[in-house]
């Protein structure tokens, strides 16, 4: 196998996707899991079996993708934009039950206007801040029901993603924010219906707040992604343990400085990505945790900084002979910050199955 390369440990994958599910079947609501973390046809397969019902995208051209795959019930969880109407139309037209975002009144406008146009009646979700974290309308403001009634019968619910979540690291904080995330969007939910119009969905998720959340009364789904990888992010979070991280990047040792301690990798950052998610979090991983080639965890061995094809790997603290332990052409494999940057950089992975097999799973890029 070349390097660098993205590897999936799918006996990993299979057990977080399960973890999951089994999580949102105890909350007694649906899971629709995020796709953007992947975008990979055979993870979401995965998904689909354990119990997934539909998908959320990210990307337009991942609903194209994945609806030609057979997968009709699409979330497209980005607001939307008035110039990818007819992309969204044509999705339509074919069959696929697209539901879209919108959290202003323009956007709301721009919808209701171009669907009137054509003919068609979108399906069309109002995004709630819950945290204050990026986009969305606080449940409270006097425009949730003014964009609820621009919209109509195209208004099938309300959906909330708790970013904040991702800045927090003990079992009360992560149990507060997934409280404070599931309350705010059933609060937005219940005004909507007071106020004598129809909300049917409650949309709520992120992978810290789903694995933490004590119940979620009033939620009708679930939204998760990175979960079917994990990665440093979240394992400093607190939710899963480095021995469940399912995306690593296998490298090759390709130069020493010895007096300097380095070992030099061809996963520079255009494997690795230039996230460094954990610099802000009580462990800074630099950009990620070396494992050895049979991806068990190297203690103090990180990929400290990062060319642009070239890593260096080093001891954070303590004298090692580099050369002698790591050899010239030495396989390494790479714990990654952000699975869902690591894995934009390349166009397939390399899923390493239970029977010592390797299969090769594409992976869609672009927009």
């Amino acid at each position: 196998m070349d390097t660098p390369a993205a590897l999936i440990d799918s006996v990993k994958m299979q057990r977080n996707i399960q973890r999951m599910q089994e999580r949102a079947n105890t909350l007694g609501v649906q899971l629709r899991p995020h796709v953007k973390t992947h975008k990979c046809a055979e993870v979401v397969a995965a998904q689909i079996a354990a119990g997934a019902r539909g998908i959320t995208v990210s990307t337009l051209k991942e609903a194209e993708y994945f609806f030609d795959l057979g997968i009709l019930d699409i979330l497209y969880a980005v607001a939307m934009a008035p110039h990818k109407l007819p992309q969204a139309l044509a999705l339509r037209r074919r069959g696929c039950a697209l539901t879209l975002i919108t959290d202003s009144l323009a956007g709301a406008q721009a919808i209701v206007d171009f669907g009137r146009e054509h003919g068609e009646r979108f399906a069309v979700m109002i995004e709630i801040d819950c945290d204050g974290h990026r986009s969305g309308v606080k449940p409270h403001d006097p425009l949730l029901l003014d964009i609820a009634r621009l919209l109509g019968d195209s208004l099938t619910g309300v959906l909330t993603h708790a970013g904040e979540s991702y800045g927090l690291d003990t079992p009360d904080a992560l149990q507060a924010i997934a409280e404070q995330e599931r309350a705010r969007c059933v609060e937005a939910a219940e005004r909507i219906r007071a106020a004598g119009m129809r909300c049917a969905q409650v949309s709520v998720g992120s992978t810290p707040t789903a694995l933490s959340a004590l119940n979620l009364d009033g939620v009708t789904e679930l939204r998760a992604g990175v979960y079917a990888f994990f990665d440093l992010v979240m394992h400093n979070i607190g939710v899963c343990r480095l021995d469940e991280l399912a995306l690593s990047v296998l490298t090759t040792v390709i130069g020493h400085q010895p007096e300097k301690g380095w070992v030099i990798t061809d996963s520079g950052w255009m494997a690795m990505s230039r996230d460094r998610g954990t610099q802000s979090q009580k462990q800074d991983f630099g950009y990620g945790q070396v494992c050895d080639e049979r991806g068990k965890p190297i203690e103090g061995l990180l990929l400290s900084s990062a060319n642009q094809e070239h890593g260096v790997v080093q001891f954070q603290g303590g004298d090692v002979d580099v050369i002698a332990q790591f050899p010239l052409g030495m396989r390494l494999r790479i714990l990654p910050n952000h699975a869902c940057a690591t894995g934009a950089q390349f166009g397939s992975y390399n899923a390493l199955l239970e029977d010592g097999g390797i299969q090769n799973w594409p992976r869609l890029r672009g927009w």
